[in-house]
């Protein structure tokens, strides 16, 4: 599991094609891969799109020059990211089993997502989907040796894990627990993977949203909205470096993202109190702005340097229609 920004999380599952200390290490190679583009918080078919070619990538550093096809690298994975404040989960697979998603009454099913191929070949793009998850619901992501043996039909395997994971009154530990000991093969002839997560939503007063005009005379407007939002949050102590984030970044949006004040456009603002206080502020341009090395005589730019400073991080990320500059701003701990 992975934090994002906006409370969002990211699942993965990955499966190595092998076994022994080749397969371990290609593996080790890939998890560094995958959390690395994690944190670039790129959509999960993007992801598995940059993690296919390094994974080619990295079979070609590996290979003997003399034998060019003796090293290969194929591997499956399957990356979910769910976003908290919608209850959606977008999630694309390469070459990997289904995830399961049992609903809060114990029914349990399998989405149908396009299967894409193994990472290292190299063969078809990936594709995500988008669904939408009722609270307290549980996403299943497992590899194949969960499901899979010897004389056992796929499909077969398949209702097994499905009649397993019926049982909503269970922990996810001991959920975890039962599955895996009803389902191993014995003896066990491939690893298995099982990772569970229960989806939970932000309530309405967790979250605060707003799109304004892309207009230099709605900053004042913005700036005391979050500030009365804070207030009713009981943060009233991140009100003053609130009101300076906002106002650099809608002054970035509108000047850098809209091309300028346009009424036609939008910039959007969205405050949520979560583990973090984050702030995002949303346009409709896809270019990402960047953090400059000031010199003393400079007079503009420095906008985002304040940022920083104010921040306990900060970053952006695509969204289909734009992008969205995000800052996070730690809260008091709890009593």
């Amino acid at each position: 599991m992975i934090p994002l920004s906006g409370a969002r999380v990211a699942l993965v599952v990955g499966d190595v094609v092998g076994h022994g200390i080749n397969a371990a290490a290609q593996m080790g190679q890939l998890r560094t891969v995958m959390h690395t583009l994690a944190e670039m918080d790129m959509p999960p078919d993007e992801v598995l799109s940059r993690l296919d070619e390094q994974a080619i990538r990295l079979t070609e550093a590996e290979a003997d020059p003399r034998h060019p096809d003796s090293t290969t690298m194929a591997a499956t994975c399957l990356y979910a990211v769910y976003d908290p404040v919608t209850r959606t989960c977008t999630m694309a697979r390469a070459g990997h089993p289904p995830p399961a998603v049992i609903d809060p009454h114990g029914h349990v099913t399998f989405p149908d997502l396009p299967t894409g191929a193994p990472l290292g070949l190299e063969l078809v793009p990936f594709e995500s989907v988008t669904l939408k998850l009722a609270e307290g619901s549980v996403l299943a992501l497992y590899t194949d040796g969960l499901i899979e043996a010897r004389g056992r039909d796929i499909s077969a395997g398949m209702n097994r894990l499905r009649a397993v994971l019926a049982r909503p009154a269970h922990t996810l530990d001991d959920l975890c627990s039962s599955t895996v000991d009803t389902l191993r093969a014995k003896p066990p002839s491939d690893d298995v993977t099982l990772l569970l997560a229960r989806t939970h939503s932000l309530s309405a007063d967790q979250v605060a949203a707003w799109q304004f005009p892309s207009d230099f005379a709605v900053i004042s407007r913005a700036r005391t909205l979050a500030t009365r939002q804070l207030t009713r949050w009981g943060l009233e102590h991140l009100a003053e470096s609130t009101e300076l984030i906002v106002s650099e970044l809608f002054t970035n949006a509108i000047v850098h993202g809209n091309g300028g004040c346009n009424s036609d456009r939008r910039v959007g603002l969205r405050l949520i109190r979560h583990e973090m206080l984050t702030c995002e502020v949303s346009d409709a341009s896809h270019c990402h702005p960047l953090l400059r090395h000031l010199r003393t005589t400079d007079e503009h730019g420095r906008g985002l340097f304040l940022v920083t400073q104010l921040s306990h991080r900060w970053g952006t990320r695509h969204i289909p229609d734009g992008k969205v500059i995000w800052v996070d701003q730690q809260l008091p701990a709890s009593p």
